[in-house]
């Protein structure tokens, strides 16, 4: 079967030869992938792009290296799922940081206290979700690697300063900033739309130090800048004001469900669950739980919050949030 490209794929395949960085040639190479007809015909062609996307992605994915002045910073997610902590000097990042978790940043009352990536495990519920705090950025001070954490993210915290001297701008212009690069950050509740380049990230926008006199009045100007495109979220890092509901919202954002494995005549463990993306059936978790369980399920058994209380299901069955799985083989 003919593969049928289209001159657009021969345009873009062009660039592949002017590419001078390996993050250049991925993005060249995912577009590629998104313009291939998706047919019998061009499996190996999407087979062959998928190998050497992974191939840049396994280079970027080393351990931190020093070459010449330029540091490359990686984190291997953990949990249910990693945030990277952004925003400008002095906004309270470090300190939001160790309000949500056991970790314990240093924090200054000066600029650029946070001098590189610091990783730390934020408890929600009975789940963990990995926090990722970065020095400060401005629209003359981002390093490349600040790129690159955001590209591999699940999800971005965006920080600024309620008392602090016009947040909207600042936000609208590191905005326009990170989308010269390709990365668009978006709201939580927003569809992240399909194709490459552009990189799409679920975003919170947290304004911090809502306790101080002029927060109130503060935030509503912001609230009414941003144009309904984000919902800001006000806090006290110092205080805890407002951070239970900041973890929801985090949660919220991921789109992934908490669901416990049963073992047939045993009580289930509830401290242990199983993170999913939601969407995922009852197949997705067997095979998150042992391909033996994939390769062999007959079929399951749930119990749920609302519907189900043992019955069986099947392999394709969807999932929801705190549903217990029975797995038969």
């Amino acid at each position: 079967m003919p593969a049928n490209l289209t001159p657009q794929y021969f345009e873009t395949e062009k660039k592949l030869k002017t590419a001078k960085t390996p993050q250049e040639k991925r993005i060249i190479l995912e577009e590629l992938l998104s313009l291939v007809p998706k047919h019998k015909g061009t499996e190996k062609l999407q087979a062959l792009l998928k190998t050497k996307i992974a191939k840049l992605k396994s280079t970027a994915q080393k351990k931190p290296t020093i070459a010449k002045h330029a540091l490359t910073f990686h984190f291997d997610k953990t949990g249910a799922g990693q945030i990277i902590l952004i925003g400008p000097p002095n906004v309270g990042k470090s300190m939001l940081v160790k309000s949500l978790s056991n970790a314990n940043p240093e924090i200054g009352d000066y600029p650029f206290t946070t001098r590189t990536p610091y990783p730390a495990m934020m408890e929600y519920k009975n789940i963990q979700i990995q926090l990722i705090d970065t020095p400060p950025i401005t629209p003359e001070y981002i390093e490349a690697w600040h790129y690159e954490l955001l590209k591999d993210a699940d999800g971005i915290l965006f920080l600024v300063d309620l008392s602090g001297p016009s947040p909207a701008d600042i936000i609208q212009t590191l905005l326009a900033k990170l989308k010269e690069k390709k990365i668009e950050l978006i709201a939580e509740d927003q569809e992240i739309p399909s194709g490459f380049p552009v990189y799409y990230k679920k975003t919170l926008i947290v304004v911090n130090k809502k306790d101080l006199p002029s927060a109130e009045e503060n935030y509503n100007v912001l609230k009414k800048a941003l144009e309904s495109k984000f919902n800001p979220i006000p806090v006290s890092a110092s205080s805890g004001d407002g951070l239970e509901y900041l973890k929801e919202r985090i949660f919220s954002m991921l789109h992934v469900i908490r669901v416990y494995s049963k073992i047939p005549g045993k009580k289930v463990n509830l401290n242990d669950p199983y993170t999913l993306k939601k969407g995922s059936s009852v197949m997705t978790m067997a095979k998150t739980v042992h391909k033996d369980f994939s390769q062999n399920l007959k079929y399951a058994r749930i119990w749920s919050k609302s519907k189900y209380q043992g019955q069986k299901v099947n392999r394709n069955h969807i999932l929801e949030d705190e549903d217990i799985i029975e797995l038969h083989i």
